[in-house]
Formats: structure tokens, sequence, C-alpha cells
């Protein structure tokens, strides 16, 4: 036993994650062979992937912010908030196919940097933040539009209906998406900066570190991925919706992947790949479910279950391993420590 303990405290937060999914392809795979349904059908792996790809958008933003420091709770309203204006303004018509994409993008950015500036520039805590500008989204939502609205054209359609064999085309963008976050965070002085002002904001000042500027830019990223999956579901429904985002619960869920990939919320510390891997988690559980027909409020009672579990062995393995790190004759620099020389050596 103590020996596979040991093995466990040896893994990486994103290595475990990774187990898990492995875990919970082979029990579904065999759950759902008891009812004469096979996992491993392409509609079913198509299906899996599709359930991947608007979490998977949010979820990406959703790190950049915790790894920051932050936190958004704005971006199921931003979700819906960009289908309305993408389906607004395409108007069934392909011309404006384009347009309507930029302005939705620009309207996001926007709602990002608003987040930002006020969370970097007027020190309020993201939390508040992003839920008074989720809750001011949501009341002009509620007050103008009543329903459906707009209608997007065939060929923006196929984006959310077509893919590659059974790979979603939108699952591949959101993969680009999650690479071009990857390059970001591991290639880029503002990916180091990120990683130490998340992890100790006062090492990151000391080091010369502009404060503001990777929280801001965390911020527009992760509006840019809420308007991403805005469009995409734009896209698979045809029109835009006022409350696709909020009853998707996109804001906890996306948090709750995030902390499943091994991300702390404290910030400082986490991946992308861990994220996906939490994403794809969540997705096969609700396929599984779906396809045997269990109660869809069992659904958060099990997400729940392995958020908790999840959170408790990443626990473990940072007391386990504590006082190794005190014991040692020379202390081992801290991730935000190790970011903010990073950041410092790469100079201005």
């Amino acid at each position: 036993m103590n020996q596979r303990a040991g093995m466990i405290d040896r893994l990486s937060s994103t290595q475990i994650v990774y187990l898990v999914a492995l875990l919970t392809l082979v029990v579904g795979a065999l759950l759902v062979s008891t009812i004469g349904r096979n996992f491993f059908s392409q509609g079913n792996i198509s299906s899996i992937l599709t359930g991947t790809s608007v979490l998977g958008f949010i979820a990406i933003g959703q790190t950049l912010v915790i790894l920051a420091g932050s936190l958004d709770l704005s971006v199921p309203y931003v979700t819906s908030l960009a289908s309305l204006i993408a389906a607004g303004v395409m108007a069934n018509n392909p011309a404006n196919v384009l347009p309507g994409v930029m302005l939705t993008l620009a309207a996001a950015a926007v709602i990002g940097l608003a987040n930002g500036l006020i969370v970097a520039r007027l020190n309020v805590h993201g939390f508040i933040a992003t839920l008074g500008m989720g809750l001011i989204i949501s009341g002009y939502l509620a007050t103008n539009f009543k329903g459906s609205f707009g209608q997007a054209p065939l060929s923006f359609r196929l984006i959310g209906a077509t893919g590659l064999g059974p790979v979603p085309i939108s699952t591949i963008i959101m993969l680009a998406c999650a690479a071009l976050a990857m390059l970001l965070l591991h290639r880029t002085r503002l990916g180091h900066h990120l990683y130490a002002v998340g992890g100790d904001i006062s090492v990151a000042r000391t080091s010369g570190i502009r404060i503001d500027l990777p929280v801001i830019t965390a911020h527009v990223i992760c509006s840019l991925m809420a308007g991403m999956a805005g469009l995409l579901l734009a896209s698979r429904l045809g029109v835009g919706s006022p409350t696709v985002g909020s009853q998707g619960g996109y804001d906890l869920l996306s948090i709750a992947a995030v902390v499943l990939g091994g991300t702390l919320l404290a910030g400082g510390k986490g991946t992308i790949t861990g994220t996906l891997g939490g994403v794809l988690i969540f997705a096969m559980l609700d396929n599984i479910m779906s396809v045997m027909q269990i109660n869809p409020f069992l659904k958060d009672v099990v997400r729940g279950v392995v958020i908790v579990v999840a959170v408790a062995v990443y626990a473990r393995r940072r007391i386990v391993n504590r006082p190794e790190r005190f014991s040692s004759k020379v202390s081992p620099q801290s991730p935000a420590a190790q970011a903010a020389q990073a950041a410092q050596a790469e100079g201005p």
C-alpha cells in the first residue's frame, strides 16, 4: 500500500487527471456495453468530442485567469451575448459571417478588457468584479431578449455540424486555441509573468514585473474564448439565445474542469493540458449518463464527487511532499520565484 501511495505521490497532477480519464473510459465502455451499446462507435466518439468543445473553449480562458490569481464568473453571459450578436449580425446572410464573427469577438474582448481593468487597476477581486459584470450582462439580456434572436446561415452552421471522421471541426478549432494558449504560457515572457503574478504577487512586483498587464491579458483572452464558445453554440443552434450560456452552467463547470486538471485556485500553478483532461472527463461522464438514461440531476452529484476526490488527492500530495521541501538544507525555489526569475532573466 505504501509503495502504491508513493507512486501516486510521484505522479504530476496532469498524469493523474489522464489516468482518471482512462479509468472513466474503461468503466464507461463496460457500463454502456451492458445495455447493448458500443461506447467506441463513431457517433458516440463524435458526441463526446462535441461535448468537449464549448466547455473546452471556456475552460482554456478560465485556466489563464486562475493562473493569474483571478477568476471569471461572467463567461456564461458573455457566451450568451456572443451567440446573440453573431446570429443577429449574420441574419441568415452568408456575406455577413465574417463581420458577425469579428464584431462578436470584439464585443467579448471589450468585456474582458473591462474585467481586467477593474481587477488590476481598481484592485477589486476577480470574483466580485466578474460577478458584477455578469449581472450587468444578464440584466441587459433579460430586458432586451425574450427568446431566440437572429439566424445563422447554412455556411456557418456547417462548422458545428461537420467534422473530419469522428472529430468535429469545432474540436479541432478548440485544440488549436489550446495549443496557442500553451505557447503563450511556456514560450513567451507574458506567460512567465502570468505564472509569477499568480504564484506570488509580491515576488513578481519585487522582480520588476508589471502586475496589471498579465491580469488584463488573461481576462481579455478568457472573454474571447467565451465569445468563441458563443459562436460555436450559434452555429449549432442556428440562432442566438439569451440563456444558452447560463443554462449550461459554464462558469462553475469551467472552474471545476480547471481545478480537476490540477490548477491551483490560488494561482501560479497549472497547465492547459491538465484542464483539457478535466474537460474530457466531464464530457465522458455526461455521455455515459445520457446513453444509460440516468436521471439528469445525478450528473451534478457525480461531478461534485469527482471534483472533491480530485482536490482531496491533490491536497494530500502537497501535504505529503511539504516536509521534504523544508527538511532539505537548501530549499528549492517556489514556482512563483522560478517564474519571476525566468521572466527577469529575459530582460525588459
